[in-house]
């Protein structure tokens, strides 16, 4: 598909915010029309737009999918909320220049028809395909694109990580009406799915709007859905455009199938998976373990109506922990965020409150380890007297009277800022923990609009913040110290160490994977060394439910996506929604679906890249 950020949703983000694909020279000169100055131009001149293997022929456009999205998020514009929901709204809204095959993550036209590169690697012109248009009829030209760039670039705009990978590029100079033209400041692998990458916004809508109060209302749009009914804390709707500039590409067939998309917001998983089971969702990706042992069965679920589905393909795996504020005491002592992390019952919260589902992160990049590359990080055990010990270090003693501790007069209490209730099991475990060790923490519950204006200021002690993770892994955003201070940037602990932005510069020129990877790994050394975040758990495959409605690919899933991915896949049904109907109403059972689909052995059909991959 050509589309950039839609296509990547569609194989659910293969790289989220600041995870860019790299660009191999080699690879490139191997499948790239190479001009007299020695600029490579992409795609390569037998290149032809084929349809995606992924996508089922029998797929039907038509129907509406329902959808749980979390809570309403403060914006839909995905440059100033950087959060899962508002990007893969905003990606079936606006396009990028530069799409990925789904299969092999080379890069394929996306509004651009075409690219060049030159030979030093750190300029990069786009040729926008002439029929690329708006919603409104508008063509889509350079001069959306030099505006949308220079709007993430003004400091005045709170774009935070959108800066980062945008920053070592110079002005982009129009060199026509259809072309662009970027020239990088330095080499760094990632530059051009960083320039490719971002969403190209309608400068004749915008250009007069101050950009961070455009949050809700996106009127003229690019790509395969516009906007249609929202309705403020319930849901958003997302409406097929049949005018769609790309409806008639053959790498769109079967692809983004849905009428209607609505994703509808609640605050707590429960009383969505309530939702979901009396028919009101369509397709509920499980992230409680409880629920996922104990709520799945009765009728519905042991007649088939709704199906339930692990999905295994090779989505990378990310983490999740309790994020420490770094940037001010009690949790700027290397001592005490060890501690922290000691006081964690983490066995516990998995046997009693999980189901023994999860697997105990040692790792911020557990899927760089395997046989060949075991990682060497300990596994943090539950040891209350070591982290008495470690407090003690720091200077944290007990009052004799109250049994609280205390340094320099100050009481050990802080608070844990919190948007879930749910998370309130695990937090009370934490908190008797805590207590016995002479620690009181306070959970602080805000609704997503509070706690991210908090998060972006600052104003926090602790909080749980998870993360997606890419195929390719880039360090800069989170752990870079020069981000450390960005407001609604992602490195949220405040982390900084001299070693570690060394390794990341030294990273930025390499164009091998594995050389990066082994970069990374170092990182993740002294990263866990350092304990910014009490490290959690994480599962690798994907829980799914879905009522028994839908048509779906043979993988179910894509090769590298999350539930998400069903979102563009999937096809609304007439007969089988017509046989559940039946069913239910006869009490009848329906044809099992399997209940674990794994990538790799349903998926038959591989094929050569377009381009070959560049990394």
């Amino acid at each position: 598909m050509r589309s950039n950020k839609l296509r990547r949703r569609l194989h659910a983000a293969i790289l989220p915010a600041l995870a860019m694909l790299s660009l191999c020279p080699t690879a490139a000169a191997n499948a790239a029309t190479m001009d007299t100055a020695g600029e490579e131009v992409f795609p390569r001149h037998d290149w032809t737009d084929t349809v995606n293997p992924l996508a089922d022929p029998h797929a039907v456009a038509g129907g509406e999918m329902n959808i749980f999205a979390g809570q309403q998020p403060k914006s839909f514009n995905y440059y100033l909320d950087n959060n899962s929901f508002t990007a893969e709204l905003f990606g079936a809204l606006y396009e990028t220049l530069l799409g990925m095959d789904p299969l092999t993550l080379a890069y394929v036209p996306g509004l651009a028809e075409k690219w060049a590169v030159s030979a030093d690697k750190r300029q990069f012109t786009f040729w926008i395909n002439p029929r690329a248009r708006w919603s409104d009829g508008t063509p889509i030209t350079a001069e959306d694109v030099r505006w949308t760039f220079e709007a993430i670039m003004n400091p005045a705009n709170l774009t935070g990580p959108h800066k980062v990978a945008l920053e070592v590029f110079e002005p982009p100079v129009i060199v026509g009406p259809l072309c662009i033209r970027f020239t990088a400041r330095e080499t760094h692998w990632r530059n051009l799915g960083a320039v490719g990458g971002f969403h190209i916004l309608p400068r004749h809508v915008y250009e007069k709007q101050d950009f961070n109060k455009i949050n809700f209302e996106l009127p003229v749009v690019s790509g395969p859905y516009r906007l249609g009914e929202v309705k403020e804390g319930v849901f958003v709707t997302l409406e097929r455009r049949p005018d769609w500039w790309n409806r008639d590409a053959p790498s769109v067939c079967g692809i983004a199938n849905f009428a209607r998309l609505k994703f509808r917001f609640y605050a707590e998983q429960e009383n969505a998976f309530e939702a979901f089971k009396k028919g009101e969702m369509d397709l509920f990706a499980v992230y409680m373990a409880r629920l996922w042992i104990n709520e799945t069965a009765g009728e519905r679920f042991e007649r088939h109506w709704i199906v339930r589905q692990s999905v295994f393909n090779r989505n990378p795996i990310g983490f999740q922990g309790f994020a420490m504020n770094m940037r001010r005491p009690p949790f700027d002592d290397r001592r005490v965020r060890q501690a922290i992390a000691h006081l964690v019952n983490r066995p516990k919260m998995n046997r009693t409150l999980m189901y023994s589902q999860y697997f105990l992160h040692r790792s911020y990049y557990e899927d760089l380890y395997d046989e060949q590359h075991p990682c060497p990080n300990p596994l943090v055990e539950f040891d209350p007297d070591a982290a008495r010990r470690l407090l003690a270090e720091a200077g944290w003693q007990p009052d004799p009277k109250t049994g609280w501790l205390q340094k320099d007069g100050r009481r050990f209490t802080f608070r844990f800022l919190t948007r879930d209730v749910s998370s309130g099991k695990f937090l009370a475990i934490f908190a008797e923990d805590l207590k016995k060790v002479g620690i009181e923490m306070i959970v602080d519950q805000k609704d997503w609009a509070a706690w991210a204006k908090d998060m972006d200021e600052f104003n926090f002690d602790m909080t749980w913040a998870a993360w997606s993770a890419g195929v390719f892994k880039d360090p800069e955003g989170m752990w870079s110290s020069k981000e450390a201070d960005r407001r609604g940037g992602i490195n949220i602990t405040g982390f900084r160490n001299p070693r570690v932005d060394e390794l990341i510069e030294r990273q930025k020129t390499i164009l091998d994977v594995a050389e990066r990877h082994a970069i990374c790994r170092e990182i993740d050394a002294i990263v866990f060394n350092e304990h910014p975040y009490a490290l959690l758990w994480n599962i690798d495959y994907v829980r799914l439910l879905y009522w028994n409605k839908f048509g779906t690919p043979p993988t179910v899933l894509s090769k590298y996506g999350r539930e998400d991915s069903a979102y563009w896949y999937w096809w609304f049904d007439e007969d089988a929604e017509a046989d559940l109907r039946h069913a239910m109403a006869e009490r009848l059972s329906m044809p099992p679906r399997p209940a674990a689909v794994r990538f790799e052995e349903v998926f038959r059909s591989p094929r050569p890249a377009a381009t070959p991959p560049l990394h």
